[in-house]
C-alpha cells in the first residue's frame, strides 16, 4: 500500500515538472530551427542566437537589466536585513503591524504597485528611466529580503547577543559579529530572490520605463507584440541557461554555508 501512494506521488510530480518544463524546452528546441516559424522543425542552425550577439541595442538592454537587477538586489538587501532585525526586536503589537505591511507589499499586485510609483513619479517630478526602474525595483525587493532573513533571526538565540553585550560589545558590534553571521544566509537567500524577481519584473517596470530607457522583459515583450522571431527563443534560452548558473550558484554557497555552520556548532 505504501509502495503504490510512493508510486503515485512520484508519477504526480513527474506530471507537474513534465507541464511546468514542457513550454520552456518547447521554445529552447525551435530556438535552433532553421525555418522562421514554430510550426515546423525544417533543421538545426544557430543563425538566431548570431542574430542575439550582433544586435547592440538588445546587449545594451541587456546590461541594462543586469545592471539594475545587481544594484537594486544590493540596495534591498542592505535595506530589508536592517529592517528584518528592527522588526525582530520590536514589541509584538508595532512587530506584528510592520510584518502585516510588509506582507501586504508582497502580495499586492504588480499592475497596482507599477501604477502607483507611477503617479508617484510623476507628481514628485522623477523622470522615467533608469533612476524610476531602480527605485521601484528596490521598493518591492525589500519586504522579499524582509520574509527571507525573518526566519533565521527567530531561530538565533538571543542569549548569544546577551553573552556579547555581556563581554562589553557595543550595538554594531553585536549586529556585525554575532547577528549577521548566523543569518548570513538568510542574506544570501534574500539577495538571489531579490536579484531574480528584478531579473524577471515586467509589469512594475512597463510602467515606470519611460521613452528611451528598456528592460529585457519590456523588450522581449514589445518584439513578441510584433510576430513570431526565433530571435526571441535564442534570447529566452540564454537567460533561462543564466537563470540555471544562478540557482546552481546559489545551492553550493547554501550547502557550504550549512556545511560551516554545522562544523561550528559541533565545535
Amino acid at each position: 500500500m505504501l509502495n503504490d501512494k510512493l508510486k503515485f506521488s512520484r508519477i504526480y510530480l513527474i506530471a507537474v515538472f513534465i507541464v511546468l518544463y514542457a513550454p520552456i524546452v518547447y521554445l529552447m528546441v525551435y530556438s535552433f530551427n532553421s525555418g522562421g516559424t514554430m510550426t515546423g522543425f525544417e533543421g538545426f542552425t544557430l543563425d538566431h542566437y548570431k542574430e542575439v550577439m550582433q544586435d547592440t541595442r538588445l546587449l545594451i538592454i541587456v546590461l541594462n537589466t543586469f545592471v539594475i537587477a545587481l544594484l537594486s538586489a544590493a540596495i534591498s538587501t542592505i535595506i530589508g536585513v536592517f529592517g528584518a532585525i528592527a522588526i525582530h526586536f520590536m514589541r509584538s503589537k508595532s512587530k506584528q503591524t510592520l510584518l502585516t505591511l510588509n506582507n501586504v507589499l508582497i502580495v499586492s499586485p504588480d499592475v497596482i504597485i507599477g501604477a502607483s510609483f507611477l503617479i508617484l513619479f510623476t507628481i514628485v517630478g522623477v523622470k522615467l528611466g533608469f533612476v524610476s526602474v531602480l527605485l521601484s525595483h528596490i521598493a518591492f525587493s525589500i519586504p522579499i529580503v524582509v520574509i527571507m532573513v525573518l526566519p533565521k533571526l527567530q531561530e538565533m538565540n538571543d542569549s548569544l547577543i546577551d553573552a556579547a553585550r555581556d563581554l562589553g560589545a557595543s550595538t554594531w558590534h553585536v549586529i556585525a559579529r554575532v547577528i549577521m553571521p548566523f543569518i548570513k544566509s538568510g542574506i544570501f537567500a534574500g539577495f538571489f530572490m531579490a536579484l531574480t524577481y528584478s531579473l524577471d519584473d515586467f509589469a512594475v517596470t512597463f510602467f515606470v520605463t519611460g521613452n528611451g530607457y528598456s528592460t529585457l522583459a519590456v523588450e522581449i515583450y514589445s518584439r513578441a507584440r510584433q510576430g513570431v522571431s526565433l530571435s526571441i527563443n535564442a534570447l529566452s534560452t540564454l537567460i533561462f541557461l543564466f537563470t540555471i548558473l544562478l540557482v546552481i550558484g546559489y545551492y553550493f554557497i547554501n550547502q557550504r554555508n550549512n556545511r560551516l555552520e554545522d562544523k561550528g556548532a559541533k565545535q
